[in-house]
């Protein structure tokens, strides 16, 4: 009786199919059972490792099964190289992002503790602005692993970096030359992110634009300004020239209103109308309130306002409301003492003296 043994290699083939689908439908089975604990469970630990690497850890899986039940198959394309080739690429790739995903998830064990919404949050922002910046810096040197030992998986190209390794003098010469913008970014990034000039969130002054660090990334920042529109600078920009940091050390800030009123005007009432106005009103942080004149000119004199707020657009919008408060007051009680101009004149007009002129006005008046 002869025997085909195509046809029990087959079969063989066919249970080794069927026994690594029995495997990945068991893992999937008990895989679901852990993730419906997991997702009933109160614990944010176990949920922020749930959505960050539930998905690199099933493909894992499942391309392990596969390529370990392909191995098995008795069958001449099996001997292929590039079947191990590629599962070796498709391995690297599902390891960087499962690199890439535990960087998120401890990112957000960290994150989660520091709250950039609240008023008082210079910690919180300093936290993140690290977290981001490091974290980014990481997954671009995992990014650059990654695709270089990818490419090692081809004879080409390993036998391209032994040939520049025999000629490593020049060739760091020219990677270094090209690579110089690129490195002083990196390091630019990680100078940042320790020193920290600039966090999330600082109310800066750049180019004479105000607005707010929205963006740290790895060679720019994007500033959002006041009226939202973008600025993107590169990250050099915040190292190698002078700008402002409102909030360097605190996000509180004075604001600052000016009047320019008439000499006649007194001050007092004005420091007491200030008191009438900020206890209207929760803008005001209750640390700093003067008046003071601070400049007098041939026209009228400087009255400077200044006024305490827990942050820059608050400060913005207590300064608009003290202004209009004010014009308000002095156009209701003191109408006489805005700015005048006042015209001395001397001599004669069309024959006649200045004098005899405003004495003549006078009477007919």
């Amino acid at each position: 009786m002869d025997i085909d043994l195509a046809q029990y290699a087959t079969i063989d083939n066919l249970k080794i199919l069927g026994g690594a689908v029995a495997a990945l439908i068991l893992v999937g089975v008990i895989g679901s059972f852990f993730l419906k604990k997991i997702r009933d469970e109160n614990d944010n630990f176990l949920k922020v490792f749930y959505r960050n690497l539930f998905n690199p850890v099933k493909y894992l899986v499942i391309v392990t099964v596969l390529f370990t039940a392909v191995k098995q198959i008795e069958a001449e394309w099996v001997e292929n190289p590039a079947i191990g080739q590629g599962y070796t690429i498709v391995l690297i790739f599902l390891m960087a992002w499962l690199v890439f995903n535990l960087i998120n998830a401890f990112g957000d064990l960290i994150l989660k503790r520091f709250n950039i919404d609240i008023k008082d949050n210079l910690n919180a922002r300093m936290v993140h602005t690290q977290i981001r910046v490091v974290s980014r810096l990481l997954k671009a040197i995992v990014a650059i692993i990654a695709v270089a030992a990818a490419l090692m998986t081809f004879d080409e190209i390993r036998s391209l970096g032994v040939s520049l390794l025999a000629s490593a003098g020049m060739a760091s010469i020219v990677i270094g030359l090209a690579a110089q913008k690129t490195i002083g970014n990196f390091f630019t990034g990680l100078q940042i992110a320790i020193t920290q000039p600039i966090r999330l969130g600082d109310a800066v002054v750049v180019e004479g634009e105000w607005g707010w660090i929205e963006e740290i990334n790895l060679t720019y920042v994007v500033v959002k300004i006041w009226d939202w529109r973008r600025l993107v600078l590169p990250i050099s920009y915040f190292v190698d020239n002078p700008f402002q940091n409102w909030t360097r050390r605190t996000a509180s800030i004075i604001g600052t209103v000016s009047l320019y009123l008439d000499y006649s005007m007194p001050v007092e009432p004005l420091r007491e109308e200030l008191d009438k106005i900020l206890e209207q009103t929760d803008l005001w942080s209750e640390d700093v309130k003067v008046v003071q004149v601070i400049d007098a000119s041939e026209k009228t004199m400087h009255i400077r306002i200044l006024v305490s707020a827990v942050d820059s657009p608050t400060a913005w919008d207590l300064r608009c409301f003290v202004r209009e408060k004010m014009i308000t007051f002095i156009q209701e009680n003191y109408p006489e003492h805005l700015p005048k101009l006042r015209t001395e004149l001397e001599g004669e007009i069309y024959g006649q003296k200045v004098e005899d002129l405003s004495d003549g006005h006078s009477q007919q008046g």
